[in-house]
């Protein structure tokens, strides 16, 4: 991770792409604003074959994949053939998944361009696509083999963009690093202009704390569940909103909010949590539409962290330390969310 790493021969991509066929996996708009810095591997490459996908969540259908296989199979790809997933989280989850099933898995590289691909998606190996109303419920661990993530290609991210990526490192702060958490107390709109050297100590600090659950726990046997933090309804409320109203680290934002809520009930102080909305709604998240309870309700039992024992929630007990719990009804959790979309409601 740095500022114009991309150019530095030590990440080893230059000699991982000598005399290979790559195949690089992106969108129509990273292509367009980022394809020169990809030049130098380009060049080192046997092949080099581009790979067109469709932008955001569109992105991660089984069509889309099976559309890739169909174009690697045509182009001559081996087992050692290299993939590279340039783009944001959707291109990059794909890319892993769809290098993963290749001939039983091609080694692969991810290249992430956004800040919320940078400090989460890109790191820890889970790709995916989705099936209707169902966010990545197909796919397996696969772990790249080296994540490159240069900073200095935030530059052109929206502002939207980066409060998406930023709201993954408030997950992790209060996850587990209550420190960073207070630095983005102070620094929030700092951080918010963009600026690489501000945002890379931020970002590693993030990328290093899910690295450290990640390495204990690789495929999610206990401990790296954490990381789920304000996803379970995040997610639901991605597909509920057919993934085209919230960004992910907006949906997160909104599922961190329920979260807290649901804390409160158990034991989590009335300071901490007034801490976390306060910093969570200086956000400025979209405000949602009148959403149905009922099939939010009916998406939240869809989800991966819903297991044949019940519920697993993820619940903050206090600054930079959360639990797994798995004694919330569905009765609890309905009253709760009826009285959460209320309060939004009437504060439209």
């Amino acid at each position: 991770m740095g500022d114009g790493i991309l150019g530095d021969e030590t990440t080893g991509l230059q000699e991982w792409v000598r005399q290979r066929r790559v195949f690089l996996i992106s969108s129509p708009s990273i292509l367009e604003l980022h394809s020169v810095v990809l030049r130098p591997l380009s060049e080192r490459a046997a092949n080099w074959h581009v790979l067109e996908v469709p932008e955001g969540e569109d992105a991660k259908s089984v069509g889309v994949a099976a559309g890739l296989w169909g174009e690697m199979l045509e182009a001559g790809a081996k087992r050692d053939s290299r993939v590279v997933a340039f783009g944001g989280g959707s291109v990059g989850d794909l890319a892993g998944f769809v290098a993963g099933c290749y001939m039983r898995g091609l080694e692969y590289v991810q290249v992430p361009t956004t800040l919320l691909a940078q400090v989460d998606a890109s790191v820890g190996g889970k790709t995916a696509v989705n099936l209707v109303r169902a966010k990545n419920s197909v796919g397996l661990f696969n772990h790249p083999w080296r994540v490159v993530a240069d900073t200095r290609l935030l530059a052109t991210l929206p502002l939207e963009e980066l409060r998406s990526g930023l709201m993954e490192v408030v997950k992790m702060a209060v996850l587990s690093d209550s420190e960073l958490f207070s630095v983005l107390e102070r620094d929030l709109e700092d951080l918010l202009e963009g600026d690489p050297a501000i945002l890379t100590p931020v970002v590693a600090a993030a990328v290093q704390a899910k690295i450290d659950i990640v390495e204990r726990d690789p495929t999610e046997r206990s401990e790296r569940m954490l990381l789920n933090l304000g996803h379970t309804l995040g997610h639901a409320l991605e597909a509920g909103l057919d993934y085209q109203f919230l960004r992910h680290g907006e949906a997160v934002g909104y599922g961190i909010l329920f979260a807290v809520r649901l804390a409160e009930e158990r034991n989590l102080s009335v300071d901490t949590a007034n801490r976390i909305r306060r910093l969570v709604e200086r956000f400025e998240l979209p405000r949602l539409p009148v959403l149905d309870p009922d099939a939010l309700m009916r998406l939240i039992c869809r989800d991966k962290k819903v297991n044949e024992g019940g519920w697993r929630w993820v619940l903050p007990v206090d600054l930079g330390g959360c639990e797994i719990v798995s004694d919330l009804t569905e009765a609890v959790v309905r009253r709760e969310l009826e009285a959460f979309l209320a309060e939004l409601e009437s504060a439209r």
